[in-house]
């Protein structure tokens, strides 16, 4: 393979790095380690050990092999390619492919069951749209041991993703300007990106990248332990994944690398002490970078310049890759993301400072975050498709637009509305159809005064994400996506570990609002206990509610306007036959799972100047049985059909004397849908009692 490998040998010994300066600025520190140091560097690497965080060697030999034989298969790809085009024999001969690795491989601290991250560099007669994405795709394809083959020609790096023996692969094409590639091509030579666009350059540079962080950093060795356990620590604490904009591995591996050059004498556990003290300093925007960003004004490809370039001054947390072009890895984070992690930053550095002064073990620092108890309200986005294969691909497409709502979230309630995106995904087992969900944390932001009854409505902002999410290249029919809104108490068990016990919610007794009325629904603020605690309900072994008891049935044109001791609509307990789902009764009620749109939310509102919605009410598409994966009952989950198709409305309020002071409630403005719903009965007898009447006047002059 490549000749990258050579770079993992660079590394300095302690006198060398005490003389030698890495990265852009002189060291902070010279100082090698004590003998506490290197005992809790032991105890560091002997907890990674047995955190199961390195492979084995016959996991390692499967990998070398699998390397192997996808370079083969490269390589009879491209011989076969220049034997079609009419090239002469010795052409064909030396016709050759290079297969080279990036990402955590190539960095040196893949665990086990990791991706591989894989570049083939080709001729520049084999092409990525037709021969990479076409010829190569059949080849893989007919290939026993290939499975779960799908090429992603539109990715920001076009990409093909497959399993090999099991084997997780990432195949990225480079075709550079040279008739023959040969077998020891260094691509870290700028020569290699003349001719090419923009596209090939991103596929280089995650090699060029790789390559570079191992030539700045004064120990290897160090750099990948310290590297390896701040990449788990990452993960346990909810801020590993580059996609919803938190960290991912290059971005962390260019952090740690920093931290090397400040610190070139340190041991590992001296670096990740380092880590949280120096980033939970650091003076963002302010970038990241291990040298000076290099121009070229010859090969005249863009490179990061908030000076030029007025989008790279809105950068938050700019980490600036060392090889030309340089840009910014970290350009997905957000305000709620970086604030998530500064959090993260600062809380892992006192737990460091304890370990420094032996009050604490290593293994308190990788305790997992309690992302379910850390706020009171939360978004879920469901995602469900008709087949494994359908929803793999349209899981991933709506991960990758989580980001995308989370500004859309922060640009319209003007930032006082923080999202806390968790990078990972949950599966329902118990659903007829693939599902899985992801969850946002929401807050309101600290320090912002929110006036009595003002609300957060953040249900266009939701509309506007589910139809960026529909736009989908590759959409079918049974890829639906749901977004609703859920309180803490009502969050689905299928989240929690097995044998996971949820705190009880605390219900305070509220003399003050017994004579209010309840609803057997939620209240619209997502599932909050109902007016003055007045419907009892019974707790199943989910420790969600079970069934309500009976209660007085308010008629919905008395019930328009009422309202609860905070203001907030209380929604009726109307249910309907709906004509188009025979079995299944819709309600207009919210979702009891966290007040997710009422089911004639269905009904597209036109918003006044007032900014509630108006009268005028048009048609939309009613969700089909079968794709409405959520139909729960009152227990607390994803209630009744209709639901399924607005759950994107959804309002928070800031009311400081809600029932929970401080925190959000929702108000789904359920009168005028009851209104409507109630106008739209009315309207449908007054039809029917037209046609009777035109056929008693028509039978009548028949008789007569």
């Amino acid at each position: 393979m490549g000749s990258t490998d050579n770079a993992s040998e660079a590394s300095g010994s302690p006198i060398q790095n005490a003389v030698k300066q890495y990265g852009i600025t002189k060291p902070l520190s010279s100082a090698g380690p004590t003998n506490a140091d290197l005992q809790r560097t032991a105890e560091l690497e002997k907890f990674l050990v047995e955190a199961g965080l390195y492979e084995s060697e016959e996991e390692t030999t499967k990998r070398q092999k699998v390397l192997l034989e996808i370079e083969r298969i490269c390589k009879e790809w491209v011989k076969q390619l220049t034997l079609q085009r009419g090239y002469t024999d010795q052409m064909v001969e030396e016709a050759n492919a290079v297969i080279f690795t990036f990402g955590s491989y190539r960095l040196g601290v893949h665990g086990p069951g990791a991706d591989l991250d894989t570049l083939c560099v080709g001729p520049s007669y084999v092409n990525r749209e037709e021969d990479f994405f076409m010829v190569l795709h059949d080849l893989l394809a007919e290939n026993e041991e290939v499975s779960e083959l799908h090429p992603v020609p539109d990715a920001h790096v076009p990409v093909m993703k497959f399993k090999f023996r099991g084997i997780s692969i990432d195949l990225l094409y480079a075709s550079v300007s040279l008739l023959v590639v040969p077998q020891d091509l260094d691509i870290s030579q700028q020569s290699v990106l003349y001719n090419i666009d923009e596209a090939t350059v991103r596929s280089l540079n995650g090699c060029r990248v790789a390559d570079m962080i191992l030539r700045l950093v004064p120990d290897v060795k160090s750099f990948r332990t310290t590297l390896r356990c701040l990449k788990y620590w990452a993960k346990r604490r909810g801020v590993y994944s580059n996609v919803t904009g938190f960290l991912g591995g290059v971005n962390l591996a260019l952090l740690v690398a920093r931290v090397c050059q400040f610190y070139p004498n340190a041991v590992p556990s001296m670096l990740v002490s380092r880590f949280f003290r120096v980033y939970t300093q650091w003076r963002w925007p302010n970038p990241v970078m291990l040298c000076a960003i290099e121009a070229n004004e010859e090969l005249g490809f863009t490179v990061w310049d908030p000076r030029k370039f007025h989008g790279d001054r809105k950068h938050l947390m700019p980490i600036i890759t060392p090889a030309y072009p340089c840009m910014n890895s970290s350009y997905n984070v957000s305000s709620s993301t970086l604030r998530v992690m500064m959090e993260q930053f600062n809380h892992a550095n006192k737990i460091c400072q304890e370990i420094e002064m032996n009050k604490a073990a290593w293994s308190a620092l990788f305790e997992p975050y309690q992302f379910f108890e850390a706020y009171k309200n939360y978004l879920q986005v469901e995602v469900a498709a008709a087949d494994v294969e359908d929803h793999r691909l349209w899981k991933g497409w709506v991960e990758s637009r989580l980001r995308q709502l989370t500004l859309k979230i922060e640009r319209d309630t003007c930032y006082k509305l923080q999202c806390h995106p968790y990078p990972y995904e949950f599966t329902d087992t118990s659903k007829q159809v693939p599902h899985c969900a992801f969850f946002m944390g929401l807050s309101r932001k600290e320090g912002v005064q929110v006036q009595d009854g003002q609300q957060f409505d953040i249900r266009a902002t939701v509309d506007e994400f589910r139809l960026d999410v529909n736009m989908y290249m590759y959409w079918k029919p049974g890829m639906e996506v749901y977004v609703s809104h859920i309180r803490r108490k009502n969050i689905p068990s299928f989240v929690f570990p097995e044998g996971y016990k949820r705190p009880r919610p605390v219900r305070a007794h509220n003399p003050d609002r017994s004579g209010v009325a309840a609803s057997p629904c939620s209240q619209s603020d997502g599932g909050s206990s109902p007016a003055g605690g007045s419907l009892k309900r019974k707790r199943d072994g989910d420790n969600d509610y079970a069934s309500a008891k009976q209660q007085k049935w308010i008629p919905p044109e008395s019930d328009l306007g009422n309202q609860d001791m905070n203001g907030d609509l209380i929604p009726c307990p109307i249910r309907a036959h709906h004509p188009d789902r025979p079995g299944v009764a819709a309600s207009p009620c919210s979702q009891s799972d966290g007040g997710a749109s009422p089911a004639v939310g269905s009904l597209k509102r036109k918003r006044d100047g007032d900014n509630d919605y108006g009268t005028s009410a048009k048609h939309q598409k009613q969700g089909s049985p079968e794709s409405d994966l959520g139909n729960r009952d009152l227990s607390g989950g994803l209630m009744l059909a209709s639901c399924s198709k607005l759950n994107g409305d959804t309002v928070l309020s800031g009311n400081e004397e809600g029932t929970l002071a401080g925190d959000f409630e929702v108000s789904l403005s359920l009168s005028l849908s009851l209104y409507f719903y109630h106008l739209y009965l009315k309207g449908e007898h007054l039809f029917f009692s037209m046609i009777k009447n035109m056929y008693l006047v028509k039978r009548s002059h028949a008789i007569s």
